[in-house]
């Protein structure tokens, strides 16, 4: 068992900031529904014999659910999660018997609320490093165990799941190559160049507000967003941006060393977007080393700001939060 660290209904990985950042690298979370996930957790629960099924990802402070069949809600809080449990074993199938029995699970609105699960079986999506991002899980109403096959065949579609999520992190690379300009021009041309800065403009809770206020209506704020961010840019300079195809996520390309302004008006314009179209963005931002610095290095360290910014976020929230 890896050591972990403890606050009252939260168990941590001992890793978990390298395993919450591998999650943000795959951009899944709060993604739209798709079908082949749908028909995963439909696979899972057929195989398994139960009447609910999930394909669920431990981001920051919930558990939010790329799949789901037989549960009404899209994420629960983390700290509720039985899944949250099953990510400190990356390797491991977690099977609990009856979960009113078990004292870490007992109490928890799952067990005690309209669903009254009662077993719950997972085996945690892990990264190729390690990493146990989520889980593919089943749960039923009564107390049961799995078969050795049922348990071979979760086993197996867990890894189907990471390898879908791979591929999903494979299309977001292309998308943000298109974006960046860089399978055009894959080669930097000679001479030097001017510093540049990436920001990376990425629309939180995405898949929820889209549940909330229809696919339409966000799109169409989406397009006015983009609209506001674009006058922040000097084209003229050759300053750009474009939307990551399919999702709530821009990137802007930022020449020459005035670009700190137009990075820090996109952080303004984002910062009053709540009060505009209910849309809450973050802002990930990098500038590069020297002119030459490819556009995806530059890119991975705009990321990882944005995974910061993510984490300043959360921290925020906690300390608002009353009690």
């Amino acid at each position: 068992m890896r050591a972990l660290a403890q606050t009252p209904h939260r168990v941590i990985p001992a890793s978990e900031s390298a395993r919450q950042h591998a999650l943000d690298r795959y951009h899944v979370v709060d993604t739209p529904n798709e079908s082949v996930y749908d028909d995963l957790v439909r696979i899972a629960a057929h195989l398994c014999g139960t009447p609910i099924a999930l394909l669920s990802l431990i981001d920051r402070d919930r558990q939010w659910f790329k799949a789901r069949l037989g549960l009404a809600e899209h994420e629960t809080p983390r700290n509720v999660a039985v899944c949250a449990h099953a990510i400190l074993e990356p390797g491991e199938l977690m099977e609990v018997p009856d979960l009113a029995r078990d004292p870490r699970f007992a109490s928890l609105p799952i067990v005690i609320g309209e669903v009254r699960a009662r077993f719950y079986a997972s085996m945690p999506i892990t990264t190729s490093d390690g990493q146990a991002i989520g889980t593919l899980c089943v749960v039923d109403r009564k107390p049961r165990m799995l078969d050795p096959e049922q348990r071979d065949w979760l086993q197996s579609l867990g890894r189907i799941a990471m390898g879908l999520l791979d591929a999903h992190a494979r299309r977001y690379q292309d998308e943000v190559e298109v974006a960046l300009g860089t399978r055009r021009a894959p080669e930097p041309e000679p001479g030097p160049k001017e510093n540049y800065r990436i920001a990376l403009l990425e629309v939180q809770r995405y898949a929820a507000v889209v549940e909330r206020d229809g696919e339409r209506a966000v799109e169409k704020a989406l397009l006015a967003m983009e609209a506001r961010f674009e006058a922040c840019l000097a084209p003229e300079a050759g300053d750009r941006i474009n939307r990551v195809s399919a999702s709530a996520e821009f990137v802007a390309v930022l020449m020459g060393d005035d670009g700190e302004a137009r990075l820090d008006a996109l952080r303004a314009i984002a910062k009053e977007e709540p009060a505009r179209t209910g849309l809450s963005v973050l802002v990930g931002g990098a500038v590069s080393e020297h002119g030459d610095e490819g556009l995806n290095a530059v890119f991975q360290r705009a990321d990882a700001d944005l995974s910061r910014q993510k984490d300043e976020a959360q921290t925020g929230e906690a300390l608002l939060s009353p009690g």
